[in-house]
């Protein structure tokens, strides 16, 4: 596949998925990405982990909201130290020599990514994006272009967000994933 790289498969992922879980408070404590203007995003649910600082735009005005800047961890980083270990380890599997935006993103049965592109300093500076597949069901799909996968709890993969992609749940169960984003030299 040409926009969709498995990196792993089998990942122990119970643990995290148990804790996230345990706090449900932690779902959608920040919402620009659910509410802003036409988002692809309307339909899920997120937990920042670790992204620009949003104190930082008090007003509300987040025109340069993915400008450059220096990721900071949020609140769930320390409700969630499962997280670790993951972030970490996949760092360490892709060489990756910087650490941007972590999102963990829920899309309930029914709902979905609507297609787009990301674009952007983040986006273009981070330029290795993995998801790790914490629950899914097989009427659940990512897009990429002309490439369509079904990815299981335990998959992690590298996919090409700067082309036109979307997910889609047609399931029963909710699809979570952690999202990382990193960067890498070669």
């Amino acid at each position: 596949m040409k926009h969709f790289q498995q990196i792993h498969a089998g990942l122990d992922v119970a643990p995290l998925l148990l804790a996230i879980k345990q706090h449900p408070e932690l779902w959608d404590q920040f919402t620009p990405r659910k509410i802003a203007p036409a988002t692809p995003h309307a339909a899920m649910s997120d937990i920042w982990v670790r992204y620009n600082d949003i104190r930082k735009f008090a007003d509300g005005d987040l025109t340069h909201f993915n400008d450059p800047h220096y990721p900071i961890w949020y609140p769930a980083y320390d409700a969630l130290p499962q997280l670790r270990p993951i972030i970490f380890g996949l760092m360490a599997r892709v060489e990756a020599v910087q650490l941007g935006g972590v999102l963990i993103t829920k899309i309930p049965p029914g709902g979905r990514i609507e297609p787009h592109v990301d674009h952007g300093w983040h986006v273009e500076h981070f330029n290795t994006k993995l998801y790790v597949v914490l629950q899914s069901n097989p009427a659940c799909f990512n897009r990429v272009e002309d490439e369509t996968v079904s990815m299981q709890a335990g998959d992690v993969f590298w996919f090409d967000n700067t082309v036109d992609h979307e997910v889609w749940n047609d399931g029963d169960d909710d699809r979570i994933t952690l999202i990382v984003c990193t960067r890498r030299d070669r």
